[in-house]
């Protein structure tokens, strides 16, 4: 039977950015297959604790992917959280789970986001106010070539992940310019809707598969969120990769090795 791999992109970096890994997961036997963008599809908007994004995860596995069998989810980041909330949803679709770098948020944290959420303060500070201001529009890609890589962040990407995001995150509008293809405004409702229900998720429908998780050394995303829930979920297939949050774009070839291996060890 065909070994089945289904990845879920982070916010922001449409699956042909992690074109590196697929190739390595594939010569090394995975049938690997990728939704291009979650939240832009009008049947599945961006909602409250991003439920409607878990259902189009699992409405392309079903009617695009069409798996003979379980699947194995990997997700980096959004993708590692629905990857969850999927195979919390159909626990018999689901193998195996990796997330890198996708902290489960809990305890205080899951209340003040809730909190915030109420209060709509989580619209006015943080990522999402980031994601609503985000520069998206440049003369040409060479100049969103040029942009991105005199950005710190984006220095310390392997040279082939920002070739490819530079080809897959961006595309000619009408006015002839050159635009983000994963609009900073579905960023941005991405951000303003993060899940802070799971907790009571994993306590009434957690996963039967094995879960591993892959954090960053030096992630402020994880350290933010905390990462005790999520070291509870992954037990002894927690493991650390050197790098920030966005580590799959700066060390490619290691962060396949590592999936494949964390894969091999179910």
């Amino acid at each position: 039977m065909t070994k089945t791999l289904v990845f879920s992109h982070a916010n922001s970096y449409p699956a042909g950015c992690y074109r590196v890994l697929f190739e390595r997961w594939r010569a090394a036997g995975w049938r690997v297959h990728a939704l291009d963008r979650f939240g832009h599809d009008p049947r599945f908007p961006v909602t409250g604790d991003w439920r409607r994004l878990r259902d189009q995860l699992l409405d392309f596995i079903d009617n695009e992917v069409k798996p003979e069998g379980q699947v194995a989810l990997v997700g980096h980041s959004l993708g590692g959280m629905l990857s969850l909330l999927a195979a919390c949803r159909r626990p018999e679709l689901v193998s195996q789970l990796v997330m890198l770098d996708s902290p489960v948020i809990a305890g205080w944290k899951a209340a003040f986001i809730a909190v915030a959420k109420t209060t709509g303060l989580v619209h006015r500070y943080g990522p999402s106010k980031i994601a609503r201001e985000r520069r998206h529009a440049w003369p040409d890609r060479e100049a969103v070539h040029a942009h991105f890589a005199a950005k710190k962040i984006f220095a310390r990407w392997d040279p082939r992940v920002l070739a490819d995001y530079i080809e897959a995150g961006f595309e000619a509008g009408g006015d002839g310019q050159v635009k983000l293809r994963f609009t900073r405004e579905v960023e941005a409702h991405i951000y303003r809707t993060l899940p802070h229900h799971l907790p009571l998720l994993l306590r009434l429908r957690p996963p039967q598969c094995p879960v591993a998780f892959v954090g960053g050394t030096r992630s402020r995303e994880l350290r933010q969120a905390g990462a005790a829930a999520s070291k509870q979920l992954a037990g002894e297939n927690w493991r650390w990769m050197e790098g920030s949050h966005l580590f799959p774009f700066e060390k490619p070839d290691e962060t396949a090795d590592l999936v494949l291996e964390l894969l091999k060890a179910r």
